[in-house]
């Protein structure tokens, strides 16, 4: 789990306003929804690690293709040459 900084705006501001009771289910539903948010957070650090790894093989196969595509044109090009000569 990920901690976000907090800056001393943020932390005056929390400790100078009035200070809020909550009641242990408004507590357990707070904490219920951060743990939902940062399995999310995660969700979308998986499906982004995902498509660069997925860009990353495609990137990959297209070298190879025009590499193929770039051999056997110099190769027809060559037969071109000898036939003229």
């Amino acid at each position: 789990m990920s901690v976000e900084p907090v800056t001393t705006k943020d932390h005056e501001a929390r400790m100078c306003g009035p200070r809020l009771q909550l009641t242990k289910t408004e507590i357990e539903e707070i904490s219920e929804m951060l743990l939902y948010e940062e399995l999310s957070r995660a969700r979308i650090r998986d499906l982004e690690e995902g498509v660069r790894a997925q860009r990353a093989r495609g990137s990959a196969r297209a070298v190879r293709r025009w590499t193929r595509v770039a051999r056997w044109a110099a190769r027809r090009a060559e037969r071109y040459e000898l036939d003229q000569n």
